[in-house]
């Protein structure tokens, strides 16, 4: 199975679903049936990496022969996770059309070596990579780099959010700068969005999946359970077949391409963005030059740089306009932090300047 070329041909979204773990032959050939002619990938958890031991951390070898029973039944392709040269090993012994590579293994580079190395020479073996656990786009784009050097080009990456202690909403934070970020620097590589690990939550999967869609991403990874209340692992995230295909069909997808007729209309709303970035960062430059002159002032007087209850005075202020403004909490706060550590960046460096006059 060519699995880039596969999402590149079909018409958006490419679908993979199955469940989280792999727990009877009956479970998965009742799934494949109930997504069968829906989607294109089938996956299951057959070795599952856990936070702790003593979750169930998958059956193991066992269930590889139920998998491939099942897609074979139903016509369907089917991947697993991989994290260490066994699983590699086993899994292409058993006939799995397709790896991926979670995001606990994604973090390691030693891991994701080990794997490269048991795939040189493969030929024809695609690989999902997951993002790392935690938001480093550097360390994603080395795991599909390792990949590339063993000779896999047949590579996909997966966004499954990014670990956070206690979210208030997401199991896994989003950060879908990270994705968008990783497109621009690997413009032809395929971006499946796995929102049952953003989410956490059945309520949330079509809220993250129309996101994903919007951002133009090329498909969606979706757990799957007969009786998902009932499942061994992540039951609160994971849909019936019927659910699923409600959510699918709840999607709404709109076009990449931007017709003849509507694009004079957008160049001109992109123009009046443009000439607002400018006058914005005209501002930013201005207001960089002024921290410079309160460095020199502090230094001349011997203050320190940061100055905490002043800051917090000001964040406090710009939160409470926040909505006021129309801008989120979360965003206000962003940009204020990141106005602020230039800000930093600016006085640090005059401070330290010995001959300033």
């Amino acid at each position: 199975m060519n699995l880039k070329q596969s999402i590149q041909e079909i018409q958006r979204p490419f679908l993979i679903a199955g469940p989280c773990s792999a727990e009877s032959p009956e479970q998965l050939m009742t799934l494949a049936a109930g997504l069968s002619g829906r989607i294109q990938l089938f996956r299951a958890g057959i070795w599952k990496p856990r936070t702790r031991p003593g979750s169930f951390e998958g059956l193991g070898e066992e269930a590889l022969p139920w998998l491939m029973e099942a897609g074979k039944a139903h016509n369907l392709p089917v991947a697993v996770e991989v994290a260490n040269r066994d699983h590699v090993e086993k899994a292409l012994d058993a006939g799995v059309n397709v790896l991926w590579i979670g995001a606990r293994t994604t973090v390691n580079p030693f891991a994701v070596q080990e794997i490269a190395e048991v795939l040189q020479g493969v030929k024809h073996v695609p690989v999902m990579i997951k993002n790392p656990v935690n938001p480093d786009l550097n360390l994603w784009i080395g795991a599909f780099e390792r990949l590339n050097k063993a000779g896999i080009d047949d590579l996909v990456a997966v966004h499954r959010g990014f670990s956070v202690y206690e979210h208030p909403k997401y199991r896994n934070v989003p950060n879908w700068e990270i994705p968008i970020a990783l497109k621009e620097k690997l413009p032809d590589l395929p971006l499946i969005c796995d929102p049952s690990h953003i989410a956490g939550k059945r309520d949330l999967l079509l809220e993250v999946a129309q996101k994903a869609m919007d951002l133009n991403m090329d498909g969606l990874m979706l757990e799957t359970h007969p009786d998902p209340i009932n499942a061994w692992s992540d039951s609160e995230q994971q849909l019936t077949p019927e659910g699923f295909n409600i959510l699918v069909d709840s999607l709404i997808l709109r076009s990449r391409a931007i017709a003849t007729e509507i694009a004079d209309q957008l160049l001109d709303l992109r123009q009046k963005t443009s000439i607002l970035d400018d006058r914005l960062f005209d501002i930013l430059s201005a207001r960089m030059r002024l921290s410079e002159e309160l460095g020199r002032f502090k230094k001349e007087h011997n203050v320190t740089v940061l100055q905490p209850e002043h800051w917090m005075k000001i964040i406090q202020k710009r939160l409470g306009q926040a909505k006021d403004l129309d801008l989120s909490e979360e965003f206000v706060r962003q940009i204020m932090d990141a106005i602020h550590q230039e800000s930093i960046r600016h006085q640090t460096r005059v401070m330290n300047r010995r001959n300033e006059q």
